[in-house]
C-alpha cells in the first residue's frame, strides 16, 4: 500500500480512538472522525465504508498491538505471580487512554451484531484473558493455583481492569503498591497452600 494512504490510515485510527474514549459509539461521526484526523470525507469513506468499518479496525489494531505487548510477559520467565506481575505492569505503563480502549468491548459490545460482535469478543479475549490464562495454566501445574483455568483468568482481568482506576491511582502512593494490592488479592483468592484441609465448600446448584 502507499506510504500516503498508510499515513491517512494512521491518522483516521487515531482519530478514531480519541474520539470514541471521549464519547458514545453512537454520538461519533465519519465526518467528525475525519476533521479530526485532518483528512477529507472522502478520504475516509475510501479506505472505511463506515463507521462501524473504522471502529471495527480501530480497535483490533489497538487490540493486537497490546496482546504482542501482553505476550511477552506471560512468555517470560520466572514463577506464576512474578510473570502475572510483570503482565501487570505492562498493562499499567501502558497510560490510561491506552488502558481504557480495551473497555470499549463492553461499553459498545452491544452496538454490534454477529459475526461483528463474535469478532470483537474474540480480539479481546486474545489480547489480555488469554494471555493471563497461559501463565494461571503454569501456576494451577505447578501447584500454586487451584481451579479452573480460564475462569481465574477473567478473574484476574477483572481485578485488573476494575480496581486500577484512577481512583487506585490517588489510593496508592506507587506502582509497586498497586501491583502488590492486585496480586495480593488473586492469590490469596486462589492460592492453595492459605486454605486448611476439608475448608473448600462443594458448590451444589
Amino acid at each position: 500500500m502507499h506510504s500516503k494512504s498508510l499515513a491517512t490510515i494512521a491518522k483516521l485510527l487515531f482519530s478514531a480512538e480519541a474520539l470514541f474514549l471521549s464519547k458514545n459509539y453512537a454520538d461519533v461521526t465519519m465526518t467528525e472522525i475525519a476533521a479530526n484526523a485532518g483528512v477529507t470525507k472522502g478520504a475516509a469513506y475510501h479506505h472505511f465504508a463506515n463507521k462501524e468499518a473504522l471502529y471495527i479496525a480501530m480497535l483490533e489494531s489497538a487490540l493486537q498491538e497490546k496482546k504482542e505487548l501482553f505476550q511477552k510477559a506471560a512468555e517470560s520467565s520466572g514463577t506464576c505471580r512474578e510473570r502475572l506481575t510483570r503482565l501487570t505492569r505492562v498493562f499499567l505503563e501502558l497510560g490510561r487512554e491506552k488502558r481504557d480502549v480495551m473497555k470499549l468491548v463492553r461499553r459498545d459490545i452491544n452496538n454490534f451484531k454477529d459475526p461483528v460482535r463474535s469478532q470483537l469478543v474474540r480480539a479481546y479475549q486474545s489480547a489480555l484473558p488469554e494471555q493471563i490464562q497461559v501463565i494461571v495454566t503454569d501456576g494451577i501445574r505447578d501447584g500454586l493455583l487451584t481451579g479452573d483455568p480460564r475462569l481465574l483468568s477473567w478473574t484476574y482481568a477483572a481485578i485488573v481492569e476494575v480496581m486500577l482506576t484512577g481512583y487506585a491511582e490517588r489510593v496508592f502512593e506507587n506502582q509497586d503498591a498497586m501491583l502488590e494490592f492486585v496480586t495480593r488479592i488473586f492469590f490469596n483468592g486462589a492460592g492453595i497452600k492459605h486454605l486448611p484441609r476439608g475448608t473448600r465448600k462443594r458448590v451444589t446448584a
